[in-house]
């Protein structure tokens, strides 16, 4: 169900599923939405996910700044507190893992267990970036975002043509891109883009100080088939002999960053875990 959640600078969308597992606040990327979270639902329906649109996104893309990672996670509190949910299990993917941190190191108490997609580490390549690449590291998703869309299958298949993991005959992949436009156009604030990465990219890395149960799915390639990884297996290693708290990490096959949400193959990996994460806190 759909709510609606008082924050600063106006009302967070949220989707508020209630099923059979202890609930899941479920966070997606940088440039994505709740409608990242449809195939995992659709993989397994019994899970209970809290699912917001983050500031700038989707149907809150009309909340306005300040962004970051700070300012995302004073707004889950907002919902958290709204919901009267003390302690609850977090899930993000990309940015959103990386947020997921910053609310587990700030208010461990808030968290019960840590999921982390492809995010919440350092990514490989993040050290080479300057501020003044992070406009062009956006600039496929901005090029998008001054055209008009009067017609969802052309904007499915401009996605689709970037990646040939992705499938346009996917359903939930239409589903999915149904929710980004709104009248024809992309709702998403490029501040928030910018800003957010910016704080991904360069702010100080917060997992060395996390303490919550932690567990990591990553992905085989990047963006596409065959491209290098955003964590390379020798990383993740590195990761687990630092970090306590991170149960042995899990490599997930024949998908990449996008493809670990958006496909059968990855949702299934996250959903198993999810389930079982779930049931070992009801």
């Amino acid at each position: 169900m759909l709510q609606h959640f008082p924050v600063d600078g106006g009302s967070l969308a949220v989707d508020v599923r209630t099923a059979e597992t202890a609930p899941v606040l479920a966070l997606h990327g940088v440039t994505s939405h709740r409608g990242l979270w449809n195939w995992v639902t659709a993989r397994e329906p019994g899970l209970s996910l809290i699912a917001p649109d983050l500031r700038g996104r989707g149907d809150s893309s009309d909340v306005s700044g300040p962004f970051s990672l700070r300012q995302h996670t004073e707004d889950l509190l907002r919902v958290l507190d709204a919901l009267q949910i003390n302690e609850i299990i977090v899930c993000g993917m990309s940015m959103g893992g990386f947020l997921g941190v910053d609310l587990a190191v700030r208010h461990p108490d808030r968290v019960r267990e840590l999921v982390l997609l492809d995010g919440g580490f350092p990514m490989a390549g993040h050290d080479k970036l300057t501020p003044e690449m992070v406009p062009l590291a956006f600039a496929p998703e901005f090029a998008l975002m001054e055209r008009e869309w009067p017609d969802l299958d052309e904007y499915v298949a401009v996605h689709t043509a970037a990646n040939s993991l992705l499938s346009a005959d996917d359903p939930l992949l239409r589903d999915y891109f149904a929710h980004s436009l709104a009248d024809g156009r992309v709702r998403l604030n490029r501040g928030a883009v910018l800003s957010d990465a910016e704080d991904v990219f360069f702010g100080e890395p917060q997992w060395r100080a996390l303490t919550v149960p932690t567990r990591l799915l990553y992905a085989e390639w990047s963006v596409g088939k065959d491209s290098p990884p955003a964590y390379t297996p020798e990383a993740v290693t590195g990761f687990q002999a630092e970090l306590d708290c991170l149960a042995p990490p899990v490599r997930v096959s024949t998908v990449d960053h996008g493809t670990l949400m958006m496909s059968e193959t990855g949702a299934a990996a996250v959903a198993e875990v999810l389930v079982e994460v779930c049931a070992k806190r009801d």
